[in-house]
């Protein structure tokens, strides 16, 4: 892929991977290409409406719930150009890349055999492994803590070794809010931060009735 001469440079979306408490960066992975599309939907938390309380209807019990779907793309036709330059590419395609993101939705291996090894020797209750902060990073506007739900991986080319050259990764993402986090937590923080700044984003301009041919509020 190649952009028009002359263009202005644009940023890397990516995932940023923290330790659990969100102090320090373990990876950063960023996007090949920035996706051309991304769906967000908001799902509004109301209050229940069938108790007979006529405000609830005019109650919010937390954060809209937003999942984020996006694809990435994977490409080493490039690299393959310039094998003297590129020696990983040549051995293994982009399955180098395909494992920066397959292992963000899976345990390490020393957890799981920690985890194994906690269970045969008895204990009465083995806790869900740790996992680690993930943050989708948007530009220097949108950083967000999320979980992903969904994962689907399309390879579409091969070299002769049957190393994937050429693959689309599909990403269902939840975003984590103060519901899900620790208040006070990074996530938790940044998750505040984003609130803020949408709410900053939405009063920028006083009501204006005019607009909509009324001469006062309804």
């Amino acid at each position: 892929m190649t952009s028009f001469p002359g263009s202005p440079k644009t940023l890397k979306g990516g995932f940023i991977v923290m330790d659990p408490d969100g102090k320090v960066v373990l990876r950063t992975i960023a996007f090949q290409y920035n996706p051309d599309a991304l769906t967000r939907t908001l799902t509004p938390r109301g209050a229940k409406i069938d108790t007979g309380d006529r405000l609830e209807g005019l109650r919010l019990v937390g954060p809209p719930t937003e999942t984020i779907k996006l694809e990435i793309e994977l490409d080493a036709t490039d690299r393959l150009e310039h094998p003297a330059s590129n020696r990983e590419t040549v051995e293994n395609g982009i399955a180098p890349e395909l494992a920066d993101f397959e292992t963000i939705v899976s345990p390490s291996a020393a957890n799981i055999v920690a985890a194994e090894a906690l269970a045969r020797s008895g204990a009465l209750e083995v806790l869900p492994l740790p996992s680690s902060l993930l943050l989708l990073v948007l530009g220097t506007n949108r950083t967000l803590p999320v979980r992903i739900t969904e994962f689907s991986i399309v390879e579409e080319a091969f070299d002769v070794r049957l190393n994937p050259v050429r693959a689309r990764i599909g990403l269902g993402l939840r975003v984590l809010s103060i519901d899900d986090l620790a208040f006070g937590s990074k996530g938790a923080e940044l998750f505040m931060v984003a609130a803020r700044r949408r709410e900053k984003l939405a009063t920028r301009k006083p009501p204006n009735m005019q607009s909509f041919g009324l001469t006062r509020a309804p």
